[in-house]
């Protein structure tokens, strides 16, 4: 015998959150690419063309995240029962394709391209003026999406946060985010020694330093995507409190084994077997499982569908 519930009506808290760190990092993007723009026109600087390129990409993936953050919202259908929440996950995943096809590889070009022909560049003042822009404004992006990050990071390193949330908003932001501020930092020291030794190598080697930053943040963001997308466990504390939940009611003896699956970040699936009183009637281990659902519920904070197995506890 088996029980499945619906899926509950309790949200994870921190979508919100997810969402307004995108539209920051949007608004900003969008901004900071028009500047890095402008001031490529002016200069000849390929480190500002690949950095106006490389905000052009975070601003069509900061789109890309807010459409999978809406297709998610989609309810079940019989061709997908369990929703579309997977949605999230694809759509990060294409964000790290973005990044590494049109930012790194398109900087790589650029850099390569500049150290074989080097030119001196233009107007210098203007690259200047418009770094500093975009520093503050991605200052500003960044402080945004640590902000938001807190609540759902929980004492946990910056590193492990983002190798184990299961909110793919977040990471992408933040990781595009602190991208921005380290490109924009190697654009500006080549600028800056391009000016000072009127040899625009400095540029392209500048440019080349911000296509390999790139393509290291879109293999990392690609690696954790890709897990999420094969399908990952809950935390072990969450598995922790489904355990407790579960042995707290009085007809389970113990869980046998436990499987969970996050269908989306505020969604989980749970399915386990559990050892019963062999000796109670089909209606006390309906009511037994009932329970022990309601339980869960209570202990974990997410949209749970829940499947329970009853079984003879034969190791007692």
């Amino acid at each position: 015998m088996a029980a499945s519930t619906a899926v509950g009506s309790r949200c994870v808290s921190g979508n919100s959150g997810g969402r307004v760190a995108v539209i920051a990092a949007l608004l900003a993007n969008l901004g900071v690419a028009v500047s890095k723009f402008v001031a490529w026109a002016f200069t000849g600087s390929s480190a500002m063309l690949a950095e106006g390129v490389h905000s052009v990409a975070d601003s069509g993936n900061q789109v890309l995240l807010l459409i999978g953050g809406k297709r998610a919202q989609r309810p079940p259908t019989p061709l997908h029962p369990f929703g579309y929440g997977p949605f999230r996950y694809l759509y990060a995943f294409l964000v790290a394709l973005t990044i590494f096809l049109v930012g790194g590889l398109f900087a790589l070009y650029e850099g390569w391209h500049k150290l074989h022909s080097p030119t001196e560049l233009e107007s210098p003042l203007w690259a200047f003026s418009v770094l500093g822009v975009a520093i503050v404004l991605e200052s500003v992006s960044l402080r945004t999406a640590v902000r938001e990050s807190k609540g759902p990071r929980k004492g946990q390193t910056w590193l492990e946060f983002i190798r184990r949330t299961k909110a793919p908003e977040l990471a992408v932001v933040l990781l595009e985010d602190l991208g921005a501020l380290l490109g924009l930092g190697f654009a500006l020291l080549g600028i800056t020694l391009t000016t000072i030794t009127d040899n625009g190598v400095w540029d392209g080697i500048g440019t080349l330093a911000i296509g390999m930053l790139l393509i290291a943040i879109a293999v990392m963001l690609g690696m954790e995507t890709r897990s999420l997308l094969i399908g990952e466990a809950a935390t072990e504390e969450v598995q922790a409190r489904i355990t407790a939940a579960l042995v707290a009611e009085p007809g389970i003896r113990r869980v046998i084994h436990l499987r969970t699956m996050h269908l989306a970040p505020d969604q989980l699936l749970i399915t386990a077997k559990i050892a019963v009183n062999g000796t109670d009637p089909g209606a006390a281990i309906a009511r037994t499982i009932d329970n022990a659902e309601r339980r869960v519920r209570e202990a974990v904070d997410l949209k749970c569908t829940i499947y329970l197995e009853p079984d003879i506890d034969r190791d007692a």
